[in-house]
């Protein structure tokens, strides 16, 4: 007699959409399958790019984001949600009023205001972040270049790092991990992690590839399956990492596209019908 398979939990990713499939939606819901979780989706916008960089942009409607999330949480137990591209203060603000009603549990936030090629995806103060999600959000996810915006002041040491964790901390996050992924120098990665009071460095050996394009919203979508499958906060976090480092390194030989490529979101995947 066949089993019946179990019911995954649900995720949501509210972010943009990612034409070359490497980064936003596209990269948010891979992560989702490869970890065992439904995902389900709100866009925010729509994105023309490939590994070059960003052609054009063009925002969702503010009604049309409020319908999708209506849509979304009226019907599925959301287990753990994720932001990504918002493009400016409204419709982050707009998400924060689904947050401050207790309607998106789990809450990753990914400040995402420019991409790594420079691209601007972001309009407004970046301290709207802080004031309308950071209460709200599990987990706050920047990178060394968001930190900064964030902050307005430079980070160029792992210990600039964990000042800068401790600095988000005060806006309300449970957790902050500011990503060293950009930082110059030396063969290990560290990003740092600001955790119910607590700060860790999270060290993991240097990918030599070109094939980052997207490792950001993989890794607050992952942290988001794994808070989703009940993980702890600060494993779920250090699970995530492992995680990205094991899909840089499953794509480090990859060719797609003449830019920085994708990660392999489902290298650990196996199955006899593939």
């Amino acid at each position: 007699m066949n089993r019946a398979h179990p019911q995954p939990p649900v995720a949501l990713t509210i972010a943009g959409s990612d034409s070359g499939g490497g980064a936003g939606i596209q990269a948010d819901l891979h992560t989702f399958a490869a970890h065992g979780v439904h995902g389900t989706s709100v866009l925010t916008a729509v994105t023309a790019q490939n590994t070059r960089g960003v052609t054009a942009a063009e925002a969702v409607s503010e009604a049309l984001v409020r319908a999708q999330l209506d849509a979304v949480l009226a019907d599925f137990p959301v287990a753990a949600a994720k932001t990504g591209m918002l493009g400016g203060v409204r419709l982050l603000e707009l998400v924060a009023e689904y947050g401050r009603d207790d309607r998106l549990p789990n809450l990753v936030v990914d400040p995402v205001m420019v991409t790594t090629t420079g691209d601007s995806l972001y309009a407004g103060d970046p301290a709207a972040y802080l004031g309308g999600l950071g209460p709200l959000a599990t987990v706050l996810t920047p990178n060394l270049i968001e930190a900064q915006l964030l902050l307005g002041r430079a980070i160029a040491s792992v210990e600039d790092m964990r000042e800068a964790a401790r600095a988000l901390a005060t806006y309300g996050p449970r957790a902050v991990l500011v990503k060293g992924g950009h930082l110059k120098g030396g063969d290990t990665a560290v990003d740092v992690l600001w955790c119910d009071g607590q700060m860790l460095d999270l060290a993991a050996p240097r990918v030599a590839t070109r094939n980052d394009h997207g490792t950001g919203c993989t890794l607050a979508s992952a942290i988001a399956a794994r808070l989703a499958l009940g993980h702890p906060l600060a494993q779920a976090v250090a699970g995530a990492k492992v995680y990205v480092t094991e899909a840089l390194k499953a794509a480090a030989d990859w060719h797609l596209g003449t830019g920085p490529g994708p990660v392999h979101h489902h290298h650990g995947r196996k199955s006899a019908a593939l």
